[in-house]
Formats: structure tokens, C-alpha cells, sequence
């Protein structure tokens, strides 16, 4: 499995797809790291050699693309941010609620987690 700062990319699938197991490279990003670094779109991830994996290196180097850590670190720099300030979207991080809007009278379970039963008790006379 060939690896691409620090992250082993998977081996048998084709260098576009492979790719985007690095966070902060989709799908048009892998496009254009194929084109620029002049790779046959057919080739797999396995048969890349050193001088084919600088040459990717050196495409996310040169677009100034944030990935895996640095993206990481921008973007929990990010939501701290947002916290600190005591705004609406850093509110909603910090309670673990839906930021962009959406009900949660229903749904919501992605944010909220998995359903809170609540008992009803009886008083003892």
C-alpha cells in the first residue's frame, strides 16, 4: 500500500479513487492531481513508483491545498472559534444540537444521539 502523507491509500483501486481516502482531496481535487502530475487515469495506486508519488506531492504543495492534519487542526480552530464567542452556530456545537437550521422536535438523531427514554414515576400515597 503506497503512502501518502501519512495516509495508506488503498493499493488495487485507480489512482483518482485512492486518493480521496486523504482528507481534504474529493473528487474533483483527485482529478486534477491526476492531470496535473501527468498519470494515466487507469493506472492503479500500486503501480505508482517514488518519482509518480512526489510529483503528487508536489501538485498539493504547489495548489496550497490544507489536508489531513493541518485541514484538522484549521477546522477545530475553527468551531473553538466560534465557541469562544458565544454565537449561535458555537452554542449549538458546544449542546450538540443541528447547526444549519434544522427541526428538532423529530429527527435530529444524528445530532442529538440515540434516543433519552424517559420513565414516568408514581407517587406513592
Amino acid at each position: 500500500m503506497p503512502r501518502l502523507l501519512g495516509v495508506e491509500i488503498p493499493a488495487n483501486k485507480k489512482v483518482a479513487y485512492s486518493l480521496r481516502y486523504i482528507n481534504g482531496i474529493g473528487p474533483a481535487r483527485a482529478d486534477i492531481i491526476v492531470k496535473e502530475a501527468s498519470l494515466n487515469a487507469d493506472m492503479r495506486a500500486n503501480d505508482l513508483n517514488e518519482e509518480q508519488l512526489s510529483k503528487i506531492l508536489n501538485v498539493i504543495t504547489e495548489h496550497k491545498w490544507l489536508v489531513e492534519g493541518d485541514l484538522r487542526r484549521d477546522i477545530a480552530s475553527n468551531l473553538k472559534r466560534l465557541q469562544a464567542i458565544n454565537c449561535y452556530r458555537g452554542i449549538r456545537h458546544r449542546r450538540g444540537l443541528p447547526v444549519r437550521g434544522q427541526r428538532t422536535s423529530t429527527n435530529a438523531r444524528t445530532r442529538k444521539g440515540a434516543r433519552k427514554t424517559i420513565g414516568v414515576t408514581k407517587t406513592e400515597k
